[in-house]
């Protein structure tokens, strides 16, 4: 790689980090701040559980739509395209959330921002991925994915010192910022060169459902990454429910800090484990790992009778460890498929991970009337089915990506 190809393409590293840095604060404020908000816009306690669960919902809804369509512009118009028009559309919106005065209001921006935080990830791990060498990528992933997630630990800094209100100003006005610097970041060659020699199969998202071997590839990779969310949505989103439940002494009323835990340990267990897939040269024994320290990490947090609260948290920070595979799993997700259908693949495999927060909510409080014997349920489940799905896939690492589908 010549000189000054590392030092575009480090450039563009950072900026992404950045970037998913501003993403993860503002898609994790919400979980952070939803009770005080909530309240401030005059909910009663008896709704705040439920409108908190459906707002997260509603951006979940926003975050598979916007995934389909900034999925299909990132091979149609070009990565760089994604990275700039989503960020300032969810920028705008989660600025907007700081002057929110009715629930309805609430409810609308937080789609909208939904939509606009969908394509920042896939887009930007896209582009890393084109621009570094082969036996590289992961290096780039990794950095991206270890900045990103103390996004937050800014969202919960913010919340605390500034209050809710501020706190959606400082998200949006980050994410207009990056914007400026953005200008500097170059779109990948290997897009442009393959753009313009197959127009026609740019960013077809269907041949992800009328071929076989596509389809089964593609729904590996959403498995893999899908106990992400069931653990943040409803293990750790819900970490007071769960607290009370276990007889947690000062058992805590947000889930604020649960959430900081958490994401301590995923940026810890993202570096580990994109590390690790380096070390190893296999994405798929990486991926393998630390789904089963995930499910041991869990199981340990599903039997906490009587722990105390410290003991909850440091439960909570392995099951963040463990979630470290995701940064590989979106890096695994872009080294499956060809050049015209890769930010396709990306950005909608996330976000279809994401939105299957919906499945999991269902799921969680229809099964039975008991949330901890269903959430056991529902993990056994889906990290069976991410194991299995890691193990079949076939090994990426020193894959060229210089392709078409």
């Amino acid at each position: 790689m010549k000189i000054n190809q590392l030092s575009t393409a480090s450039l563009t590293v950072v900026l992404v980090a950045f970037g998913y840095f501003v993403d993860i604060y503002d898609l994790l404020l919400f979980t952070i701040i939803k009770e005080k908000s909530l309240r401030d816009l005059g909910l009663s306690p008896d709704k705040l559980l439920n409108e908190g669960q459906f707002l997260l919902q509603l951006q979940m809804l926003g975050t598979l739509l916007g995934g389909i369509f900034w999925g299909i512009m990132g091979d149609k118009r070009g990565r760089l395209w994604v990275l700039f028009v989503s960020i300032i559309l969810y920028s705008f919106a989660t600025f907007a959330n700081g002057f929110v005065s009715q629930i309805w209001q609430y409810q609308l921006l937080r789609f909208v921002a939904g939509v606009g935080l969908a394509g920042e990830l896939g887009a930007g791990v896209a582009l890393i991925c084109e621009i570094m060498p082969k036996k590289q990528r992961g290096y780039g992933t990794l950095m991206v994915a270890t900045v990103g997630f103390w996004g937050a630990l800014a969202a919960y800094v913010a919340s605390q010192y500034y209050g809710w209100r501020t706190s959606y100003f400082i998200g949006g006005g980050l994410g207009l910022g990056l914007v400026v610097l953005r200008v500097a970041v170059m779109e990948s060659p290997m897009f442009q060169r393959t753009a313009q020699e197959n127009q026609a199969k740019m960013g077809d998202f269907m041949v992800l459902f009328t071929q076989r071997t596509h389809f089964i590839k593609y729904v590996k990779c959403i498995l893999i990454g899908a106990p992400t969310w069931f653990v943040i949505g409803i293990l750790v989103n819900l970490a007071p429910q769960f607290a009370q439940q276990f007889g947690v002494v000062n058992a805590p009323q947000e889930a604020g800090l649960a959430v900081v835990f958490c994401y301590g340990g995923m940026s810890i267990g993202n570096f580990l484990c994109g590390y690790l897939s380096q070390i190893l040269r296999s994405r798929r024994k990486a991926l393998i790992i630390f789904h089963v320290f995930l499910t041991a990490a869990t199981g340990f947090y599903l039997n906490s009778e009587g722990v105390s609260l410290s003991g909850f948290y440091f439960k909570i920070f392995l099951m963040g460890i463990g979630l470290g595979f995701w940064i590989v799993f979106v890096t695994v997700s872009a080294e499956q498929f060809g050049t015209n259908i890769r930010a396709t693949v990306t950005i909608t495999a996330t976000n279809f991970v994401r939105a299957a927060l919906w499945i999991y909510t269902w799921a969680a409080f229809s099964l039975g009337p008991n949330l901890l014997q269903n959430s056991l349920y529902i993990a056994f489940l889906s990290m069976l089915l991410a194991i299995a799905s890691a193990y079949l896939l076939p090994e990426t690492y020193h894959k060229n990506l210089d392709y078409v589908d």
